[in-house]
């Protein structure tokens, strides 16, 4: 069947899949018009003659077709040994047996799933080096981390100023594998040259000129959070097709590939190459973006993305598989290093003084200001890593999920209030009425998606089960106090999986609070000492780290 036409009592409306030798036929027809809305063409109802010749000869059925039946087919099975440092869950299998056998895929599983060790997986099977990793700023550290650390010990390194000419040649001399780049410094590395802005009306891809030598040279490209390439008219989508052509491994994480309608698929369907099998460009626009919604098609749509190119699975899909609760460190570039480098500059000069009192009334003393110093280090790096914050909590509210965000200073609470005014928080000057206003509107309104608790005030004895997200910008000293945040969303008999974000600022006092709380939880599980005991524990080794340093 060509097409199909739908009848009203003043007109015809037709309507088919875009083909040029179609439209020549309907433009024959007496009273025909585009409709722009509808994506359709009309016939006035007086030429039902000419529409009846017209179906009958281009096998044209009156009425809506019959719905088609699009069974997907279940996910493969993991059938090779990748070496990774560590096991993968049954589901990431799946996901790295399907990339394997597509090479051009969107891993679209929802935030928390592991999508970083799957694309690791694929480009690990294939050997697919050097590989080239664009994701967004404040995910370049944690890119690098997740290569040579925790599941492969490939050479990765951050792209910078330094090495902007002669990267190359690191993967020459056997000194990095991978290279993690930022989308908004694409131009920086990759591109040598592209006309001047206002120089021409419509920028396309053929306008600019890559660099060849340093484009060639990979053989594998992930491109994280690929939602951002969602219009092939920023220059940011251009120079990521310009990166990827022509490459076999092309791997796009996102956990939203649509934010809005279907046509932000086109730019990463074109990213991967893998328009043809949805009729090109104008054949997707015509087929999948009809209708006041531009959006149409979506069963038969969604059937050919996960039969050519796509896969997702929400939590809930996958759930057997998952542990009660799962802690994911981010890290963060601070954006005030030079004030934070002050500081801690100002925090060493004191502990040297500390060091060298005898007199236990003064050591006392200056033991206090030492908290003070510290806590000053941990106002800096908490206000220098808001913009990722600000970037993850954009991610997680566009995926339609909720979440659970903690912090400590007042500060920082109202800087992420004003982002998002309709989050609802919890602090200590709420009242308990307030308090359960803003729990039972998190909890019951599925419009509010995101709750902002201080860490103290809204730790304990409040229920937050509507989120299976909780992600910390500020850490309190007590691995304790830590973990009875993050059961807000775990709770006792609760069928989920929570996962625990945790921002730490790089090279930062966070992560040195993070390293001692995390060996502390053992300790805190068993320790019989007061609350005042183990936080006097956790500030000792704090002291020491420091002195080391």
């Amino acid at each position: 069947m060509s097409g199909y036409i739908l009848q009203s009592n003043s007109a015809f409306q037709i309507k088919f899949d875009y083909s040029p030798k179609l439209i020549e036929k309907v433009k024959a027809l007496p009273g025909r018009r585009w409709n722009a809305g509808e994506k359709c063409w009309e016939v006035p109802a007086i030429n039902r003659i000419d529409v009846e010749r017209f179906a009958y000869a281009n096998n044209f059925t009156f009425g809506l077709p019959v719905e088609q039946q699009f069974d997907i087919p279940a996910m493969p099975e993991l059938q090779v040994d990748i070496p990774l440092k560590m096991e993968m869950f049954p589901y990431q299998k799946q996901g790295v047996a399907y990339a394997i056998q597509k090479k051009r895929t969107i891993i679209g599983d929802k935030p928390g799933l592991g999508k970083t060790v799957q694309a690791i997986a694929t480009v690990l099977h294939y050997n697919a080096f050097p590989c080239i990793v664009v994701c967004p700023s404040a995910l370049k550290e944690n890119w690098r981390r997740e290569w040579a650390e925790k599941w492969t010990s490939k050479k990765a390194m951050v792209l910078t100023d330094n090495i902007r000419t002669t990267f190359p040649r690191y993967w020459e001399a056997g000194l990095a594998d991978v290279f993690i780049v930022n989308y908004e410094s694409l131009k920086k590395f990759f591109v040598k040259s592209m006309p001047a802005k206002g120089e021409k009306k419509r920028l396309t891809i053929k306008d600019i000129v890559f660099k060849q030598q340093m484009v060639e040279m990979f053989k594998s490209v992930i491109v994280d959070e690929s939602h951002r390439c969602k219009s092939f008219g920023t220059q940011q989508t251009k120079f990521v097709k310009g990166l990827a052509n022509g490459k076999d491994i092309i791997l796009l994480c996102t956990g939203t590939p649509v934010m809005n309608k279907p046509v932000e698929l086109v730019p990463q369907l074109g990213i991967l190459d893998q328009l043809d099998p949805f009729g090109g460009y104008k054949g997707f626009i015509n087929r999948y973006c009809a209708g006041p919604n531009n959006a149409s098609n979506l069963k038969e749509l969604n059937y050919k993305l996960r039969t050519n190119c796509f896969y997702q699975r929400d939590k809930s899909e996958v759930l057997k598989d998952l542990p009660a609760k799962m802690r994911q460190i981010v890290y963060c570039e601070i954006d005030n290093r030079k004030e934070y480098v002050a500081a801690e500059a100002d925090l060493m000069n004191y502990l040297i003084q500390y060091q060298n009192a005898d007199d236990e009334r003064v050591e006392r003393a200056m033991r206090g200001e030492i908290m003070v110093k510290m806590g000053i280090l941990k106002n800096i790096s908490a206000r220098g890593k808001l913009q990722d914050v600000f970037d993850f909590v954009e991610d997680i509210i566009a995926s339609g999920e909720k979440l659970v965000l903690f912090a400590y200073l007042k500060d920082i609470v109202g800087e992420i209030k004003q982002r998002f005014p309709g989050c609802v928080t919890v602090t200590g000057d709420d009242n308990e009425k307030q308090k359960q206003a803003a729990v039972d509107t998190f909890q019951n309104d599925p419009s509010c998606k995101l709750f902002v608790g201080n860490i103290i005030a809204a730790g304990v004895g409040l229920t937050l089960t509507s989120a299976s997200r909780v992600a910390f910008i500020e850490q309190w000293w007590n691995p304790a106090i830590m973990d009875q945040c993050e059961d807000r969303c775990h709770r006792i008999g609760q069928q989920d999986s929570v996962n625990c974000f945790y921002f730490l600022g790089r090279e930062t006092i966070d992560e040195k609070i993070y390293e001692i709380i995390d060996r502390k939880r053992v300790m805190v599980a068993n320790v019989t000492g007061s609350e005042e005991q183990v936080q006097e524990s956790v500030i000792d080794d704090l002291i020491n780290l420091f002195n080391q340093k």
